[in-house]
């Protein structure tokens, strides 16, 4: 028992010795485990560097960089937001499906709905979405032969669940749903969102949603 007793107060004087008392004030320098965490071998901006030919410690871009700071591009043009660019670390609906400053769901898409858009939400959905929704979005696909329930896009919960909630669920996932957000763009997740729409309309519409003049098209 003695030992065990010895062996304890070493490590107790051990720990103190090591660590100090807690809130305790000291003027001497703290102990440092890891010193090159704080003090790394590093250059700074601005500065000389004997590391490269030219001595210079910034460097240019490389050949076909992708800036991090590019604007959107939507279709070819700079995608703006009261006249100013639009970039993905801005705390706005296009980015995070919310109103700004609130946890609340923007209720419609912020891109513009172009024939483009849907062209290319069809195509993404086609190859993220379709084998567990299905190609109608009524969650018939392949997985719902193994005992798991896709959402079906055609309940009245999700015909009325806003844009940006939709967008909220492709981007970080729910319940057996995993999160797309790293594989599907910012732009696509809307497009993705706006083809859902085109789904339910497909389905759910009226023969008054039909313009009168093209009603006489359809067959009784």
């Amino acid at each position: 028992m003695r030992y065990f007793f010895l062996a304890y107060a070493l490590i107790v004087l051990g720990t103190v010795g090591l660590l100090g008392f807690r809130g305790e004030h000291s003027r001497k320098p703290p102990l440092e485990i890891f010193p090159d965490m704080v003090r790394q071998n590093k250059v700074r901006p601005q500065t000389p560097s004997e590391l490269f030919p030219d001595q210079y410690a910034s460097r240019v871009f490389p050949e076909n960089t992708v800036p991090h700071s590019a604007p959107y591009m939507v279709n070819g043009q700079v995608l703006t937001n009261n006249g100013q660019p639009v970039y993905a670390y801005q705390d706005i609906p296009l980015n995070t499906g919310k109103i700004p400053g609130t946890t609340n769901f923007v209720d419609l898409n912020p891109l513009p709905i172009t024939h483009q858009l849907l062209e290319r939400g069809q195509q993404r959905f086609q190859i993220n979405c379709l084998p567990c929704h299905g190609a109608l979005g009524d969650g018939k696909g392949i997985t719902s032969k193994y005992n798991m329930a896709p959402a079906n896009f055609h309940d009245q919960r999700l015909v009325n669940m806003p844009d940006g909630e939709i967008f909220n669920t492709i981007t970080y996932g729910k319940n057996l749903m995993g999160p797309y957000g790293a594989n599907v763009t910012t732009e696509d997740r809307w497009a993705v969102v706006a083809y859902v729409r085109v789904l339910q309309r497909s389905q759910l519409a009226s023969v008054e949603d039909v313009p009168e003049a093209k009603r006489s098209q359809f067959k009784k």
